[in-house]
């Protein structure tokens, strides 16, 4: 049987019939990554092969039929270095380096304009180019750095709102402490979700949400453990080391990301998923 890939973002293969250039299809699957590139950069088409495109976008290929691509950056390396710039010095606070503490509140202005405000951008760029799943991971994860700086802006009041003669010792309130401790919940269901839905993108990916789903356990078993009289910091240093790792991947995942946009000789794996577990239209197809 013949399998045709249809080519949604695309400059058709052969000739120019008006200019005598040659076109390139970088979409089917004789065409090597490297190959992808050079052609990318030089045939002003967008259509790559799908195991690339995941690599540069964190999504499987999807049907867009615009060629938006071909004229805009990519904007996924700026989310992760909103995500990476809030999360690698908080999860110092968290394993308390260097006699740190406060949930990172002396850094409340990086969780604002590089966890929120670039993933918050990045996320709407996701979106312009049809990224769904990397659309949405951005924008939640946004709004997530908005909220939690938010906690920590006395500003809100909302610490402090629990505590209002004790303003001092309000972030160790027990019934504030295990009010908070329901966003860190159902972030970690959110990240649970998130790391099913990454099995169709790369092992990186999915690693990144697995840490997440186990750091936002324990940063929720913390602060329930504040709400009992009893902070349990072996809990907190857990999350501080899961968080740790999270970003240890994070950066590699972003220096994948540049190497990869300025077509550098260098050639990272990031360990691709999608050609294990096909998509639903594509197994449709093949029977």
């Amino acid at each position: 049987m013949s399998h045709h890939h249809p080519d949604v973002e695309k400059d058709h293969a052969g000739s120019d019939s008006v200019n005598g250039n040659t076109k390139y299809d970088l979409h089917h699957d004789h065409h090597d990554e490297d190959t992808a590139l050079r052609r990318l950069r030089t045939a002003g088409s967008i259509s790559i092969t799908p195991e690339l495109f995941e690599k540069i976008y964190l999504s499987p290929k999807n049907q867009v039929s615009n060629n938006i691509r071909s004229t805009v950056g990519n904007p996924t390396p700026l989310a992760l270095v909103g995500f990476l710039l809030s999360l690698t010095p908080l999860s110092n606070v968290l394993l308390g380096w260097q006699g740190s503490g406060g949930l990172g509140s002396a850094e409340v202005g990086v969780y604002y304009f590089f966890g929120g405000l670039l993933m918050t951008l990045g996320a709407v760029l996701e979106f312009i180019l049809g990224n769904t799943f990397p659309f949405v991971v951005f924008g939640s994860f946004g709004a997530f750095w908005l909220s939690f700086g938010a906690t920590l802006t006395p500003y809100f009041n909302a610490s402090i709102a629990y505590a209002p003669d004790t303003p001092a010792t309000a972030s160790s309130d027990p019934v504030f402490a295990s009010t908070f401790a329901f966003f860190h919940v159902y972030m970690g269901v959110l990240c649970f979700v998130y790391m099913v839905v990454s099995l169709r993108t790369n092992i990186i990916f999915f690693l990144i949400f697995a840490t997440l789903v186990g750091a936002f356990g324990c940063l929720a078993g913390f602060f329930f453990s504040i709400g009992n009289s009893d902070p349990n910091l072996t809990l907190q240093h857990a999350a501080g080391g899961l968080t740790f790792v999270t970003c240890l991947l994070g950066w590699y995942l972003f220096f994948v990301q540049l190497l990869a946009a300025v077509d550098f000789p260098l050639n990272l794996p990031v360990g691709d998923l999608s050609r294990f577990i096909k998509g639903a239209s594509e197994r449709a197809k093949g029977e």
